[in-house]
């Protein structure tokens, strides 16, 4: 027996480990709302075009495919004929969906925007101040320095980072991992160091993580080819198989980096590696 909208959206939320406070927090819609949709029981919803909107961003929060959410809702909808409202009532929403949203977002990021780059110029004003004087010292000053630079080129300077890798290696103590959307936004849970976030990566905005002891990924199978993973600039090959979930997961710690970074591929043992 096929799953209803509900129990796919729910499943999908439990198998990311996702709670609904978090999918509520997420997508700015009520937990109240979050919690009737995986009952597939939409008589408390405003209706209309606000509740297609709720599923829509429900599925992209779980990985879920959009327009096939979009589907089963409209095939529930005809099927339960006035239990589900097909006009919004009268009053305004609890929440807004992202695409009611949208207009405000993109006010707020352009005076973001005129902010930081007040900042940016106050800077750059501050710091000329700082150089002009050092542009006008006599030229005795820099006749003296000229003349020690030989002295000062030949100093050894002690060797402090006593961490470093060797030329062409990998570690923890020096990673940067990038994880990149190709084309749309891709939901990815990740956990650095025990540290839990999850959001939505995209094309424009790239998630760059540095775990010191253990960095776990999880996102939904249906994204395997609208993703990127590279590690210190160094293009991974991703897993594209789980045939025991609808999520990929993967763990990199110090004990499979050296793998992963010398073979340019998660291993299945990353991937495998238990929750």
């Amino acid at each position: 027996m096929s799953l209803t909208l509900g129990e796919k959206l729910r499943q999908a939320r439990e198998e990311r480990g996702t709670s609904i406070s978090e999918v509520a927090e997420q997508t700015r819609i009520s937990a109240l709302y979050i919690e009737s949709i995986e009952r597939d029981d939409y008589r408390t919803l405003p209706g209309g075009i606000f509740n297609k909107g709720f599923v829509k961003s429900f599925a992209r929060a779980v990985g879920v495919d959009e327009q096939e959410a979009l589907q089963d809702y409209a095939r529930l909808a005809a099927n339960q004929d006035n239990r589900i409202v097909d006009e919004p009532k009268t009053y305004r929403p609890q929440v807004l969906t992202d695409e009611r949203h949208d207009s405000s977002s993109k006010a707020t990021t352009v005076i973001f925007a005129g902010v930081i780059l007040a900042l940016m110029v106050a800077g750059i004003l501050t710091a000329l101040r700082y150089i002009e004087p050092v542009s006008t010292q006599p030229a005795a000053t820099n006749t003296a320095v000229n003349a020690n630079a030989d002295s000062i080129a030949n100093i050894t300077l002690p060797n402090t980072n006593t961490a470093a890798s060797p030329p062409g290696a990998v570690s923890m103590n020096d990673l940067k991992v990038e994880f990149r959307a190709l084309k749309t936004r891709v939901s990815l849970v990740s956990t650095t160091d025990g540290i839990r976030q999850s959001g939505d990566v995209t094309p424009d905005t790239p998630r760059i993580l540095q775990p010191k002891k253990s960095l776990r990924l999880s996102y939904a199978k249906a994204q395997v080819r609208n993703v990127q993973l590279l590690i210190n600039d160094k293009t991974i090959a991703l897993p594209t198989e789980n045939p025991n979930r609808n999520v990929i997961e993967f763990e990199i710690n110090d004990e499979n980096l050296k793998q992963i970074w010398e073979s340019g591929q998660i291993s299945r043992a990353a991937a495998a590696a238990p929750r």
